[in-house]
């Protein structure tokens, strides 16, 4: 292509095949590594002013990359070799090293750094470097559960259907919380720092039921963890449940839910609407969510002196709301309720563990 009416230093021009104009195409794309040398050849015949302007870059850097490709032509877009000890590993000797640690070793039932090392004779770094490169973590492992309900897919659809039209109530327990007391106070001035040893105080189970709407919470407490104190946490949550309105309930497929005075509560109760999770998912159930931030907020660095602490005290007065849904909300008009905090009545807050404390 001709310069015409372009003053100054002439450009020497570009001609490009087939192959070479589909390879720069395609590194021009976002997010290719190529981009912007690709982009700074200037390969139409355009002046390097002209394509710096365009790209926002100095024009010596559009010069610098279009001598490249003029020498080495697509070759001269990567990097150049860097200054330093030439590299001693080989692509297949990486390889091998990747392949090897997908094995299980004889002695062991996962690699170490240490051990492919000594497999293999390379250094301890230079086997650190290669897994953290490729991400490779043989020393963690994690575990899984497939649920083998087979209306799993309906109930969580059933279930996340409540959760993105509350109100609902999700019903759980804790058992076996410990009421323990460390042997020595904690050490001032410095961070937190407690003993080993620790005085157990006897142990809890909360029942919980939290509101999606709103993240109140009715708690109970009780000693023992048996179907009778799960019908007395229902009778709780009850008692506090206007007259005639409709109650759903999200809880886990735990033999207590299921007996047959449970049932029989329940049966004389048509307004309450049960929902079961699928077996092995109970993850599903906020109010699992809920208890983990209880633990991580108060249990779990709590120091309670017997187990009469463990006694959850709730917000000042909680009023109760109704509301019915109309036809164009669903399918059919429903009435469901939900328990609101005065903290909240203006606002949901997602901070419902200030609704909730131990004594």
């Amino acid at each position: 292509m001709t310069n015409a009416g372009v003053r100054g230093r002439p450009i020497e021009p570009l001609v490009l095949s087939a192959q070479e104009r589909a390879y720069l195409e395609r590194q021009v794309r976002p997010g290719r590594y190529l981009s912007g040398a690709a982009r700074s050849c200037g390969v139409d015949g355009l002046p390097s002013k002209s394509v710096a302007a365009e790209l926002g870059i100095h024009e010596h850097t559009v010069g610098k990359w279009r001598r490249r490709f003029l020498k080495d032509r697509c070759d001269g877009l990567l990097d150049e070799a860097r200054p330093g000890r030439p590299r001693t590993i080989n692509d297949d000797q990486v390889a091998a090293v990747i392949e090897r640690t997908r094995t299980t070793p004889a002695d062991a039932t996962h690699w170490s750094i240490r051990s492919m090392a000594a497999e293999t004779g390379f250094s301890h770094t230079t086997i650190r470097r290669t897994w953290a490169a490729f991400g490779l973590q043989p020393h963690r492992s994690q575990t899984f559960k497939l649920s083998s309900d087979p209306l799993f897919v309906d109930k969580v659809r059933d279930i996340v259907g409540l959760y993105l039209s509350p109100p609902v109530l999700s019903i759980d327990e804790k058992s076996q919380i410990q009421a323990l007391d460390r042997e020595q106070p904690m050490m001032p001035g410095v961070p937190e720092r407690r003993t080993h040893g620790y005085l157990r105080h006897g142990t809890t189970t909360l029942f919980a039921a939290l509101d999606i709407a709103s993240g109140f919470v009715i708690g109970k407490c009780y000693k023992r963890h048996r179907a009778v104190e799960f019908l007395k946490f229902l009778k709780e949550i009850d008692a506090q449940v206007p007259e005639g309105l409709d109650v759903h309930i999200v809880m886990d497929n735990y033999a207590t839910h299921k007996t047959p005075k449970v049932k029989a509560w329940l049966a004389r109760r048509p307004h309450y609407h049960v929902h079961f999770t699928p077996t092995s998912a109970s993850w599903i159930n906020q109010v699992e969510r809920w208890f983990a931030e209880l633990t991580r907020k108060q249990i779990q660095r709590g120091v309670h002196t017997s187990s009469g602490s463990l006694r959850p005290t709730s917000a000042p007065s909680s009023t109760c709301t109704t509301k019915t849904r109309s036809p164009s909300n669903g399918p059919s008009p429903q009435t469901r309720f939900w328990l609101r905090s005065n903290a909240s009545a203006t606002k949901p807050s997602r901070l419902y563990v200030v609704n909730f404390r131990f004594t």
